[in-house]
């Protein structure tokens, strides 16, 4: 049963990071729509975290598959599945010359994948919840009941 809970920790780590770095990459293209950096700076920036955030949502999803956590799976399994497909085709990384008609499309996609982090998030906290609490239970069955006599 601790398994479980160390389980979840790691999902907690992860997805806080996950959130992280989609919302630093929504940032940096936000501050390119208003003039605040150039487009070089910007793919800099972008580029040296995709490979970082398709490493840790891979291993996410990698570990709801193999401790047969169904749901949380199903529900990263298309964006892993995107961003495999991204990095097969060598489209992952931000081009400095393309940014600027990409701009709209680059944003949306980082807002979609910002609201699925964030109900992955959800989960992740009630099972995390759920495991320490059931694990407190477990442990003290008998020391709450001599405690309290």
């Amino acid at each position: 049963m601790a398994w479980e809970l160390l389980l979840w920790l790691y999902a907690f780590a992860s997805v806080i990071s996950l959130i992280a770095l989609t919302a630093y990459q929504l940032i940096n293209l936000s501050d390119l729509e208003f003039d605040y950096i150039n487009p070089y700076d910007l793919s800099s920036r972008i580029n040296a975290v995709v490979i970082p955030e398709f490493l840790v949502q891979g291993i996410l999803c990698a570990s709801f598959l193999l401790t047969w956590h169904w749901f949380p799976f199903l529900i990263m399994a298309p964006i892993t599945c995107y961003h495999i497909n991204l990095f097969m085709n060598r489209r992952h990384l931000i081009d400095v010359t393309e940014i600027f008609r990409l701009l709209h499309g680059e944003k949306k996609y980082r807002i979609i994948k910002l609201s699925i982090y964030f109900s992955i998030f959800v989960i992740v906290i009630y099972r995390l919840v759920m495991s320490a609490v059931l694990l407190l239970m477990d442990e003290g069955d008998g020391s709450l009941e001599t405690f309290l006599s």
